[in-house]
């Protein structure tokens, strides 16, 4: 144990007291190795295997420890995906709750994720949880009140456990924990939902179950809240419509401590800003201690409770402290070890997946790769575009829809932001396999389509553009892009043609409320031609989009019958099968207007270096600056 460690367990050991120590993951996303499939490379920086090792550390400095995952752990790399559509055996345990079980997980809650390939596959695959799995507002039939509603899972459970004081004393305590998952599941997943389940605001969930788990007997309730921390949120903002509602949850009387997520952020720490009943130093939300994990096994959250009698019969939490533990070292930047035991114990899996993603597709006469996305167009999405619009026409044949003109919405998957310098397609020239498929199709999304006119694609594209800070005239080395605002939600048009001028505020907040009367997009075009503000048009898009993710004008409505649903992989996989060799090119869809005298800086891969000339015409206004401290290569955009 170190000294540091020693320290803070003392802290709590008073006479009388029990010090309970609270592990927790969350975002995991499937990344259960430390291994980057899409490039097949071993990885540093992530992975439950490295998360082993934290756990293990901390279990040997205080007799007292629980271990919670907080949701959005089946979905996100090949190998989970793999599972995902070659289903499990009868009998067998999927890789992710085997390796849980034998990491010893006390309880967990579904994220988001878990539902994107649908209720009947999420209730298999949670069958093999060695542990409780808990959420109090996903609902299978709704009763008069929350209490009264039968839940997808169980809301609640009571961990009963021999706790040991400072002095050897057992005591046994009952240990609750609550889950909950974003409302926005209905929207994200409606194709997969709909009919199926409904939903509460977390807040409303948490005001009835938090008061019954109390009253069950709990001396302590722990949140499993797969929601973020927003320390701004809107006045009036519906209960339902919250998606970061950790700082209202963390109000609700009776909750103790609570293990935030989904936003992939880190708290504590410097990503939340401050306020009156936010703390990002300490780690405290309403005074009450919070850990969010990062993302993808960054991070191990560590709650130490101090627990003493009541004085009614119960324990209570007279003190408390939150920290985040990161697999790579922050003294060293080397990364801990990965648990041996559990890489020989997902050896097979892992085998079963690289041989998976390495049959062949077909050949590329260029690469492919998503350094450039966000400055100019992309071949990787444009051969996505295409697959998009061929397999739409396909299905609108002999239908009135076939006369309009069909569009694509396509935005890109791997753009570095809080996934880190490493985070970015880099497909090369030569074969292309499964795996490389899967890194220009990130998502287990369906292909959808919607009729919209002239006039919501002008404001879809204000939506789009939103991605991008305002740049003033005049002035250098300006940021590019808006921090609340992330790369898949950059959708391009393809079919289409328009001119981005950033000079101009954005038209919408990042809630996709109007911001301002304003317009980024210029010169919008279809066959050489204006746009007609009431002419139709067919946009491909996918069922994360047309249920309204990102806040799209238009993406919601006019939903059109493709009849048999299929994957936008399997979409992608049909075009790229038809075409061989195949020489991607970037469709000039979009540019950026000038703007006199101003520059801005983009942080793009380390392996962009040399590489300028694959971001075509713009190319000539792109300049290389080196590597920044975090690990990007950063460039400089002359307007």
């Amino acid at each position: 144990m170190t000294r540091t460690a020693e320290r803070e367990a003392s802290d709590g050991a008073e006479a009388g007291r029990v010090l309970l120590r609270v592990l927790a993951t969350t975002d995991v996303h499937g990344y259960l190795r430390s291994h980057d499939y899409g490039q097949d490379q071993p990885g540093t920086d992530c992975g439950l295997t490295r998360i082993a090792s934290l756990v293990q550390a901390a279990r040997t400095e205080v007799a007292n420890t629980l271990l919670f995952d907080n949701g959005d752990i089946l979905q996100g790399t090949p190998l989970v995906d793999h599972w995902a559509r070659r289903g499990l055996h009868p009998g067998e345990v999927h890789p992710v709750f085997e390796i849980m079980n034998v990491l010893g997980y006390d309880a967990g809650t579904i994220g988001n994720h878990e539902f994107n390939f649908g209720l009947d596959y999420l209730c298999r695959a949670i069958e093999g949880a060695g542990f409780p799995l808990v959420c109090a507002n996903a609902v299978r039939r709704a009763g008069a009140t929350p209490l009264e509603d039968e839940t997808l899972l169980p809301p609640w459970a009571i961990l009963e456990r021999a706790l040991t004081d400072a002095e050897g004393q057992l005591h046994r305590l009952k240990i609750g924990v609550i889950g909950f998952v974003p409302p926005q599941i209905l929207m994200w997943d409606r194709l997969q939902l709909e009919g199926r389940l409904s939903v509460r605001g977390i807040d409303e969930a948490a005001r009835a179950h938090v008061p019954a788990l109390r009253a069950a007997g709990a001396d302590v309730v722990i949140a499993l809240a797969h929601t973020g921390i927003e320390p701004h949120l809107p006045p009036g903002l519906p209960d339902r419509a919250t998606e970061h509602a950790a700082v209202p949850l963390a109000a609700v009387p009776g909750i103790d401590a609570l293990i935030c997520g989904h936003s992939h952020l880190s708290f504590p720490g410097p990503d939340t800003a401050a306020t009156e009943v936010v703390d990002p130093r300490r780690g405290l939300l309403h005074g009450k201690p919070a850990v969010m994990p990062g993302r993808w096994g960054s991070h191990l959250g560590v709650i130490d409770l101090a627990l003493a009698p009541d004085g009614a019969g119960g324990w209570g939490v007279v003190d408390s402290r939150a920290a985040l533990r990161p697999v790579l070292e922050a003294a060293t930047g080397r990364p801990v070890p990965e648990a041996p035991a559990l890489v020989a114990r997902l050896a097979p899996a892992h085998e079963e997946v690289i041989c998976e993603l390495s049959q062949p597709v077909t050949r590329l006469a260029g690469p492919i790769q998503s350094f450039f996305s966000m400055i100019a167009p992309d071949a990787g999405l444009s051969l996505i575009a295409a697959a998009q619009t061929a397999h739409v026409r396909a299905r609108l044949a002999g239908r009135p829809e076939a006369a309009l003109p069909v569009l694509a919405a396509v935005a890109p998957g791997k753009c570095g932001g809080r996934g880190g310098p490493g985070f970015f397609t880099d497909i090369p020239a030569g074969p292309l396999s499964r795996r490389h498929v899967l890194e220009m199709s990130l998502f287990p999304n369906t292909a959808t389509a919607v009729l919209v006119r002239g006039a919501q694609l002008a404001d879809w594209l204000e939506r789009a553009a939103c991605v991008f800070a305002t740049i003033t005239p005049g002035q250098a080395d300006q940021p590019l892009l808006a921090p609340a605002f992330p790369c898949y939600n950059f959708d391009v048009l393809a079919g289409l043609s328009y001119e981005i001028d950033l000079s101009h505020p954005a038209r919408f907040a990042p809630d996709g409320s109007l911001a301002a009367d304003s317009r980024r997009i210029r010169d919008l075009r279809h066959a050489g031609r204006p746009v007609d503000p009431t002419a139709a048009f067919v946009i491909a898009t996918n069922s994360y989009r047309s249920a309204g993710a990102g806040g799209f004008p238009g993406a919601a409505e006019g939903a059109i019958d493709l009849g048999p649903p299929k994957s936008s992989r399997a979409v992608l996989f049909e075009l790229l099968e038809r075409h061989s060799p195949l020489r991607p090119v970037a469709e000039p869809v979009w540019r950026f207007a000038p703007i006199p005298g101003a520059s801005a800086l983009l942080e793009t891969s380390p392996r962009a270096a040399g590489r300028l000339a694959e971001a075509g015409p713009a190319a000539a206004r792109l300049e290389e600056l080196g590597l920044n401290a975090a690990g990007f290569l950063q460039i400089r955009v002359h307007f």
